[in-house]
């Protein structure tokens, strides 16, 4: 009997990207820029909401072009310590081995 093999279909295996970018880091920027260009209802305000509107979809762009899930290990970064010490935990008691080795 042989071994059945089942295709992986690359629509079910795609990553949540829209216009090039992370889904929500585009649509949030949009927002964003939308807001403050009908916040401020002024020539100015309108022109700077759609450059920072456009470059943020650039930078999106590459950075999904790089790495789609490339958000997700920038926030799991963010929680990392800066340094973490040399040692297991904080709370360990050493024995009498370590105490000797270390002297």
């Amino acid at each position: 009997m042989a071994i059945r093999t089942i295709p992986i279909r690359r629509a079910g295996n795609r990553d949540n990207l829209f216009l090039g970018g992370d889904r929500e880091l585009v649509m949030f920027t949009g927002l964003l820029a939308g807001a403050l260009t009908f916040s401020a209802q002024e020539i100015k305000a309108a022109i700077f909401g759609m450059v920072m509107w456009v470059v943020a979809l650039h930078v999106f762009r590459l950075m999904a072009k790089a790495d789609p899930k490339m958000r997700f290990i920038y926030m799991r970064q963010r929680l990392y310590k800066k340094y973490y010490a040399p040692r297991s935990t904080p709370f360990r008691v050493n024995g009498p081995a370590e105490e000797r080795q270390y002297r």
